[in-house]
């Protein structure tokens, strides 16, 4: 009985610490800081508007800074409420490369990330279309320390250049030569 009490104890402690959607994969547990203008996505799956996320966001991690890092927003879309209305697609979004610390790290522990690296797969922002009834789109973001002299492999390329519907995220780190990533958050956008 108490080893039973123990494994739903860690199992749920598991899922409650989870930054990716239930289900994604790969799974991350760090929590990588996303904010929008004034608008910080403090919760996994927190709502936000299209217009809230018309502008790349700040990203930000806790911890120490080292090196550079590599960032992706991808999408999914699911009608949540019927899911048997359609097969979930992915869409990838963005990939930006070189993020650096930004200064010392907020009050918080946190150290901003920048970039002036705009691809190699530029900022694209969350639009999904109006949908009846409306249902929310959501997007991960994700965190991969960058490879020191790190070029985009051609096969990772291709991905990232030619297969954006349905991209796989999985076949993407083994093609990009990326171990896994190190933070992740995810928000919602309703069409």
């Amino acid at each position: 009985m108490k080893t039973t009490n123990i494994l739903s104890a860690l199992l749920l402690a598991g899922v409650s610490s989870a930054q990716t959607p239930a289900g994604f994969t790969p799974a991350v547990t760090q929590k990588l800081e996303v904010t929008f203008g004034s608008k910080n996505v403090a919760t996994g799956g927190q709502p936000l508007t299209k217009a809230d996320t018309a502008r790349q966001p700040t990203i930000g991690i806790s911890g120490p800074v080292n090196g550079s890092y590599i960032w992706m927003l991808i999408g999914k879309s699911t009608n949540f409420q019927n899911p048997k209305a359609g097969q979930p697609a992915t869409y990838l979004h963005t990939v930006l490369r070189d993020f650096k610390a930004s200064g010392a790290a907020s009050a918080a522990g946190i150290t901003t990330l920048a970039t002036t690296a705009n691809g190699p797969v530029s900022w694209f922002s969350p639009q999904p279309g109006a949908e009846n009834p409306p249902h929310p789109h959501r997007y991960t973001n994700l965190l991969w320390v960058q490879p020191a002299n790190w070029q985009v492999p051609s096969a990772a390329n291709t991905m990232m250049q030619n297969q954006k519907v349905g991209f796989d995220v999985t076949k993407f780190i083994t093609a990009a030569g990326l171990g896994s990533p190190i933070a992740a958050n995810y928000f919602n956008v309703t069409g």
